[in-house]
Parts: C-alpha cells; structure tokens; sequence
C-alpha cells in the first residue's frame, strides 16, 4: 500500500505490498488476473456508479501506457479513458496499439459514446474531449491559436460529472498540461496519481503536477494497476454521507478524529459540513486500505503525517484566475469603479479574501483594481489581504508562480502586461505582488481586518455547516465598511445573515452590507471551540431538518405538552428569562419604557410578593418550592393559580438557572359589578386570605429588608474598596505621567534611529540597485552556491552555461541541466568547500566554445565560509589567438628546418640572456643555452665577437648586420657565418631585448 503524505511519496510497488496494514492480508495477482468478485460486482451494481479513470499524457506516453495497462487486471470494474496530444495530421493506431497490452476491450471514441466499466476509451487527433451524464463529447479545437489544453479540459469535465468517482492519472510528456484540470477532481474529492519522473521520458506534466502539492500518488505506471485494484475493492466509500446516519460508536470515533485534528493542527473541523468530511475521511481510509473508522483513528494517533495529509484534504480549495468570468465582469463594471467614487488618494482602498488558497482569486481583483486605476487616472493606495489556514498555499501565493496552463483562464493581453514567462510557468509581476499582504489566518478563530471596502470569500461558506455560517457572516458584516460589498461564490448565499446584507447582483452573488439597529447585539465568538453555542448572536438558527421530518410520536407528545402542560420560564440567576412555554400573558406583561426580559419586571402586581419570595429561596436554599392557590386579576376576572419553582440541576449548559411554573387551579371567577351578599363563611374565608397575603406580605418584606441590610454591606464594602483603588489609582497616574514622559523621550530617540533606518534603507537599495545592474551588464557568467550547493543567486550571463531561471533560486546544482562539455562541476564544489583551494580550469561548451571555469569559496564579512563562487569567463577569442599562434610557430618551424640553408634563431633578454632558441642544425642541445649568456656557453665559437654585437644593438635600438669568422666545433673548419641582430620591442616600444639570426655561409656566394 502506497504511503501518502502532505507531498505525496514515491513508492514502488514492491514497498507497497510491504507497508500493508498487517490487518489486511493480501497476495499479489497474476497480471489480467480478475480481482475480488464483490469489487466487480460493486462497480456494475447501479446503485455505486464506477469510477472513470482519465489519463493524460504526451511525447513518451506510449511506453508509459504499456507499463500502465500490462500491470491492469481485465475487470477491475472502472473505465480508463486515455487524453494523449496527437498530431492532427495523421490517422492514430494509438487504440490498436493500447489493445496490446490489456485484455479489456480498447475504442477510439465516437461522438456521444456511452462509458462502461473495464473499457477503455482512446482520444481521437484533432479533437478535445469532455464527459456529460457518462456520455463523451468530441468538439473541433480552434484553428488559430491559442489550441486549449485537451487534458485540463476533460479533467474538468470529468470533475463536474463524476466528483469522488473521478481518477486522474498524468503521465509522461512535456509542458504542464493536466495541472489546472487535477485541482478540479481534488475539489469534487477525486483521486490524483502521477508517475515518478525518474521513470518518464519526458518529466514536464508529472513534474509540474507534483509541483501543485495535490498529487496523491507517486508512481511508476507498473504499480498503477495494483494500486487502484486496491482501490476499488475499498469501493463504495467506507462512510455515510451524512453524520446523523453513522452508528452511534462511529459518531463517538468521528469526534476523536476531531480532537485528533485539533490537537495536531490547532483547527477544529467539527463544523464543516458533514458531505465535506466523511468524503474526504472515507477517500484517505480508501487509500489506505481502512474499511472500518476505528483502525484509522488509530493511524491517525500514530502518525503525524497521516494527520498532516487529511488536514491538507479538508483544505483543498481550487481556486483559479477568473473563476466564473462573467461574475468578474460584473465586479469589473459595477462593484470596482464605486470603490473609487468620492475617495482622496490618501485613503486607502482595503479588501479581504479570506481562504485564499493559492492567491490567484486576490491577485485577480488586484489586476481588476489595477486596471480601474488606470481608467480613473488615479493611484489609491491598495492593500488586499489574503489569507488561509494552509501554510504551504500561502507560500505559493507569496511566490506568484503558477503553471503555463493559466494561459486558459486569462486572456493574452493581461497575460502579457500582469505575468512574466519564465519556463514552463508565469510569475505575477511585482507590481501586482506588492498590492497583496498574504497571511496564515483562521477566518473563524483568529481577529479580522476592519474598515474594509470588500470581502471576496469565493467558495469557502460552502465547506461549513450553518452553525458556522452564522459565525463567520457577523464577522464579515463587523470587518466592512458601511457601504462595503461581500462577493462570495456562485454556490453560496447569506442565508439567515439576510438582515445583514442585500443583495447588489443575485446572480453572481454580490451583496453589500446592511445597516442595522445599532441596540441589536452583534457579538461573535473567536473561541477555536466552535462546539459551544454562539450567545448573543442576533441570527436565527434554521430549523433542523431532522425535525421536519419527527415522526407521529414526536407530533403527539408536542400536542400534549401545548395543552395539557403548565405554562412556564426558564430564568438565568440574574433573573433574565431564557426560554417560555406554553400562555404566560396571564402572569407576565411588558411595562411601559424601556423593554427587559427581567421576570421580577414582567410579573403582574399580585404575583410579584409571592414570586419574588419564592424565586429568591429557591435560589439560596436550592431546593424546589411551591406556593398553592394564589389569586391574581386577570383581564376577566380573578384566577387562582399554583406557583412553583425548580432548579435546573440536569443542566451543566445552563449553571444556575430556574425553572418557574404557573399552573392553573379552578375555573376563572368574573368580577360581579354589584355588591355581592356577604355570609359569614366568605367572612372566614376572606379573612383567611387575607392573613395569607399579610403573611406573604411579611415575608415578602422580611427578605426585601435582609437583601436591602446584604446590600448596604456591600456598598459600604465596595466603596472601601473604590477608596483604596482610587488612591492605587492616583499612585499608578502619577506613575504613568513619568512613564509618559519617558515614552515621549523614547519616542524621540526611536523616531531619530528610524530616520537612521530609513536612511540605511534608501542606501542599501541603492547598493542593491547598483549590485543587480552590475550582475546583469557583466559578461562573467557567475553563479553562487550555499554549503549545500544549493543556488543562491546567479547573474543573467550564466544562462549561456546552465539552465537556470529565477525559480532555480534555492534548488540543488545537481538539479540543473547545463551546455558543458564536463561532469564534475558538482564534485569541485564539494573540493572547494572541503579545501578552501580555489580551483580553476579551461573547459568546452557543446557548442564549440571555451570558457574558463574558476570557484573560490565563498567568505562573509566576518571572513567564515558560507558557499562556492562559480564563475565562468569566454575564452573563445583568446584560444582562438592561441591556436593561430601555436599554427603560426608550426608552421615557422617547419620552413626554417626545411631550409637549404643552416638557419639559426634566437631570444635574448635585456641581459643578454638566451630566452628562445630554435636550430635544427645546432650541434649544442637548446636546453643547455637558455638563460644563459654567449660568454657563458663554452662550446659556443665566436661567443665574444657575437656578444658584442648584440651589446651594440640593445645600446642603440638599431639592428646590425656582421660576417663572422669562426671555427667548426666538430671538423674544426673555418666557416663564415651572417649574423643579423634586430632589437626585440614591447608594445610601449620600449627594446626588452635582441632577436639573432645566423646563417652558414658555407657554399654561398654574394654578390660584390
């Protein structure tokens, strides 16, 4: 089983059949031998739609297409449609080529083809393909360019269509075609394999999506076939769909798995939507070969990068430049040019993308804001802030680099004025960059930004439950402007926020921000526990569904409790009422002023002595009471009424709260108009209610004295203490006059210092300036190296040497392809930084040229070693200067050995000393004449003689000719010899030396 991580690893398929869980046991199968019959039989049952497997590749995909299929069982229950670049001016055998290595039956597509599992499709030249309701579409690609990227193309579509059930695989070929298309299908939750680049023969569309991070799989395509058989047999997804259908044990698991996830990353995930995590849980469990919710939780205890990778699963936000382009035009025409109106240059335009992801939603508005600029005529100053929890998106937002297949999304001419092409990818020009500040937030935990024109939150509320949508609206409406615009996705709306914001454009899903009562409450909860119910918050929660759908049990208790139970209130210990039930208008009316929902201000006159004596014991005593038969008047007459009061023990939620019943007693007695008769039994029993409400008049007085005695106690004790705070109070004044005072000096020397800063600044980017024209007009290729030989900085003349571009900075030597004729560039750095001895060498570029090739380590300031300098200097002319010298001199050689005539030349300094000699016929060997004088050289005849003349020559500068007389050193003949002696001149002109040329004269005679 292949390991996975936040950057998936490379795994073979020997490693994956060794890491299985020891739970599973498994056997490897015969190649085309059929797997599992349950796996078939899920793939075919209608009610679990198969997966489809698309497959993009390029130059050097047939090789890899027969490692894929000849590794391929025949029923593995899924479809492979293969996506390959062909040239449109030929007939493809790429189907009958395919059909070779795999048993399943193998079609070159027709036009609204229907998908079967264990079939395989092949792309027809000349078209593009995408996939609707399991029917393939060709279409006819445009005839001029730009030609649309056939694999990102169909990957969306397949997206679209078939969400978790989608497979991609990217295999060999060039440019980075497929990448913009996987992070479609790992949105919809899909499976993402690419192949190892070290198996590819060309590594452009594998390496550019392992780049992208979303990349499941590392593979060679012989290991494909077992792994996704492993797959299948996982299929249909381990988990439900929705939270409420798991078993209770599961429920229990899945909450450990979000402790687990909170303990490893800090974020809690419990209030995402239920779809969102079972899928992308049940994908990870599948690609681990976990059937069951138990034995991952305990994966993810034991492993970090288990956690790590579901994590970046929950993350996965695919965003794009332009999403939804006619939103953006709308934004463009409408929304972008109100952000200018009425506004000073010095007031800043501040905008919000919260989930940012990889930064090409923000940098799209920056471009739109840039653009709208420029229309106006104006420069506002602009900062948009994007953020998201994923650190790695964060850093490639920073970075700007995105692959070249954004030339889809964006039409050429922002391409050409927004983005610089470098390689196989663009970078978004500082211009742009610079309007962003990109940063790792929690859009639910962490601070907003505030005073903000716009919030863009593109598909993200879509990814949380209402819970949390009802958390993260009241924070978007508290961060805006009061005129600000919220723009979110196509697919998400306010919901219950609907009396926060009004819509602007429906459609396209723009609203602005609605004022509202400033007395409502607009609290929110920044609290990482969003399991606790949000107080305070002025949104509805929408009814649960579950309740809707209660069935005829739950409709018959609720009957009987509306009319068979006593009204009643729950009171918090400040007696504010949380809750009522049932008719409590009898009991309770609102007073006149200001409103409350204080129980003690609600209560009608003849219940408040009873009530707040009861309410206030069982407070203090904690036990439950009841006061039987009170009278109260009602609208009607008078009614007799049972009180009783009830702590909440069962509730932890809810400390301190009551409950406070009002059930009704006897029939309601209307108020007679005329005297009634007066009996001596209603005598009795009306002076015994009246003893009754004496008695609770007392009591009712008794306790309002204690509390009034209570209270005075606490005012005398609260204002000793207001006393003694009030001189700590002056005592810390007096202390924060000096501090202020001491801060206003500190803020002068500080304000002093950063002037200082700002100057150092200004000076260094001078330097730097200085230091980025000077690497760029030097010829001198340069290259440095950290003690890693990792790149570190090059200058632009390099690149004649080795391939190197601004995203090379930071990548190992090793991992660059450069024109030199020599392998041991990487061995030298390793010498030099294990010597400290520069080294230096002559080496040929495959084109023909020379360069001399220098590296000397690198020194700080403080003299340590921190890198290898490499540089690289032409030498071409010089050796060229050479060679015709080295020819020159061969060819001098030649004619003088060649000569009739006994021919003797000869260097000699200004000391007379012999620095060149040449002689074919010179019985004395060379080397025993240089550096040394003719007086000096005993074997020499008519040394004075010969010496004088040159002495003679080097005095005046003017050459001299002489016949010398001489004795043979052999034969001892006499002989005749022509001396000519020329002065040997520098380019100053200057003689350095004298130039002898001496001929036998023997024979030859001259004219008189």
């Amino acid at each position: 089983m292949p390991k996975t991580s936040g950057k998936a690893r490379k795994t073979s398929s020997a490693q994956a059949a060794a890491e299985k869980p020891a739970t599973r046991a498994s056997e490897e199968s015969p190649l085309l031998e059929s797997p599992p019959q349950d796996c078939t039989a899920a793939a075919e049952d209608s009610s679990h739609p198969f997966p489809i497997v698309g497959i993009g590749a390029s130059a050097g995909g047939l090789e890899a297409f027969e490692q894929l299929f000849s590794g391929m069982p025949a029923n593995t229950g899924m479809a492979f449609i293969i996506v390959q670049h062909l040239d449109a001016k030929h007939a493809s055998i790429l189907s009958e080529l395919v059909g070779q290595y795999t048993l399943m039956q193998v079609d070159q597509i027709t036009h609204g083809v229907h998908v079967r599992p264990n079939h395989v499709y092949v792309i027809p030249p000349n078209r593009t393909l995408s996939i609707r309701q399991g029917l393939l579409h060709l279409t006819a690609p445009p005839e001029k360019p730009p030609h649309p990227l056939t694999v990102d193309i169909f990957f969306r579509t397949l997206a679209e269509d078939t969400k978790e059930r989608s497979i991609a695989i990217i295999l060999s070929g060039t440019g980075s075609d497929g990448t913009q298309g996987l992070r479609a299908i790992k949105e919809v939750g899909g499976v993402v394999i690419a192949q190892d680049p070290e198996t590819t023969q060309f590594d452009g569309m594998p390496t550019s999506a392992i780049n992208t991070g979303l990349v499941d799989l590392i593979l060679p395509p012989i290991s494909m076939g077992q792994v996704l058989s492993e797959f299948i047999a996982q299929w249909p997804m381990p988990l439900a769909e929705d939270i409420a259908d798991l078993p209770t044990s599961e429920t229990e698991l899945l909450q450990k798995v979000f402790i687990i996830l909170r303990t490893r990353t800090g974020h809690d995930f419990s209030n995402y939507k239920d779809n969102t995590i079972l899928r992308r849980i049940s994908r990870r469990m599948a690609l681990n070969q976990i059937r069951e919710l138990g034995p991952y939780v305990a994966l993810l205890q034991q492993s970090r990068d288990e956690a790590t990778t579901l994590f970046r699963e929950l993350l996965i936000g695919v965003s794009s430049f332009f999403r939804d382009p006619e939103a953006f035009i709308h934004m463009e025409k409408e929304v972008i040019p109100q952000l200018f109106q009425n506004r000073s240059l010095d007031q800043p335009i501040r905008i919000w993308v919260p989930g940012c992801a990889t930064g090409e939603e923000a940098y799209t508005i920056a471009i739109l804001l840039r653009e709208g600029m420029e229309k106006v005529n104006k420069e506002f100053n602009v900062m948009i802030f994007a953020t998201d929890l994923d650190d790695q998106a964060i850093e490639q937002a920073r970075k700007g680099v995105y692959p070249a297949t954004i030339a889809s999304d964006i039409n050429p001419e922002r391409l050409k004025r927004f983005f610089d092409k470098e390689g196989d990818s663009y970078q978004v020009r500082k211009q742009i960059r610079d309007m962003l500040v990109i940063a790792e937030q929690n859009v639910t935990k962490d601070p907003p930004f505030s005073s903000l024109d716009l919030i863009s939150c593109r598909n993200l509320l879509i990814y949380f439950n209402a819970t949390l949508q009802s958390r993260v609206l009241p924070i978007f409406h508290y961060a805006l402007l009061p005129h600000g615009f919220l723009f979110l996705g196509t697919s998400e709306t306010v919901g219950a926020a609907a009396n926060l914001f009004f819509p602007v454009e429906r459609k396209w899903k723009i609203y602005k921000r609605q004022a509202i009562s400033p007395e409502r409450d607009m609290r929110f909860d920044l609290s990482h526990d969003s399991s606790h119910a949000q107080q305070g918050s002025s949104l509805p929660m929408p009814p649960s569904t579950k309740q809707e759908e209660r069935g005829i049990k739950s409709i018959t208790e609720g009957l009987i409790l509306n009319h068979y139970s006593p009204s009643c209130v729950v009171i918090n210990e400040h007696f504010e009422i949380l809750y009522t039930h049932g008719r409590t208008g009898n009991y309770l009316e609102l007073p006149t002023g200001k409103a409350s929902l204080n129980l003690l201000k609600l209560a009608k006159k003849d219940l408040l002595p009873d009530l707040t004596t009861t309410v206030r014991k069982v407070k203090t005593g904690g036990a439950p009471l009841r006061c039987d038969g009170l009278r109260i008047r009602t609208s009607g007459g008078f009614q007799f009424i049972n009180l009783m009061v009830e702590p909440l023990h069962e509730s932890e939620a809810f400390p301190g709260c009551l409950a406070v019943l009002f059930e009704e007693i006897g029939l309601l007695q209307p108020e007679s108009k005329s005297k009634p008769l007066v009996t001596s039994g209603d005598k009795d029993k009306r002076i015994t209610e009246l003893e009754k409400e004496l008695k609770s008049t007392k009591e009712y007085l008794q306790t309002t004295i204690e509390e009034l005695e209570s209270s005075n106690e606490e005012l005398k004790s609260t204002n000793e203490e207001i006393q003694a705070s009030n001189e700590e109070l002056q005592s810390a004044n007096e202390e924060l006059e000096t501090s202020k005072e001491e801060s206003q000096s500190i803020n002068e020397e500080l304000s002093t210092v950063n002037s200082e800063y700002e100057e150092k600044l200004n000076e260094l980017a001078k330097v730097n300036n200085d230091m980025v024209n000077y690497m760029a007009s030097t010829e001198i290729g340069t290259v440095f190296l950290d003690l890693d030989l990792n790149i570190r900085r090059f200058t632009p003349a390099i690149t004649r040497f080795i391939n190197l571009i601004n995203s090379d900075v930071g990548r190992p030597l090793s991992h660059t392809v450069n024109n030199l004729d020599y392998d041991q560039l990487e061995s030298d750095a390793e010498a030099i930084l294990e010597t400290l001895v520069p080294h230096e060498k002559e080496i040929q570029v495959k084109s023909g040229d020379w360069i001399l090739m220098r590296m000397r380590p690198y020194r700080t300031a403080e003299n340590a070693i921190d890198g290898v300098v490499v540089t690289f200097i032409d030498i071409s002319e010089v050796k060229t200067i050479q060679e015709q010298l080295r020819l020159s001199e061969e060819r001098f050689k030649i004619a003088l050995k060649s000569s009739p005539f006994q021919i003797t030349i000869a260097h000699t300094d200004r000391d007379l000393r012999y620095t060149w000699v040449h002689s074919p016929h010179l019985s004395i060997p060379v080397d025993q004449m240089l550096g040394k004088r003719d007086d000096e050289i005993d074997a020499l005849p008519g040394s004075q003689q010969l010496l004088k003349l040159k002495q003679q020559v080097l005095q005046t500068g003017e050459g001299q000719q002489e016949q010398i007389e001489i004795q043979d050193h052999d034969t001892h003949q006499p002989l005749t010899i022509q001396v000519s002696v020329e002065p040997l001149r520098d380019l100053k002109g200057e003689v350095i030396g004298v130039t002898t040329a001496s001929v036998n004269m023997l024979n030859l005679e001259f004219p008189q």
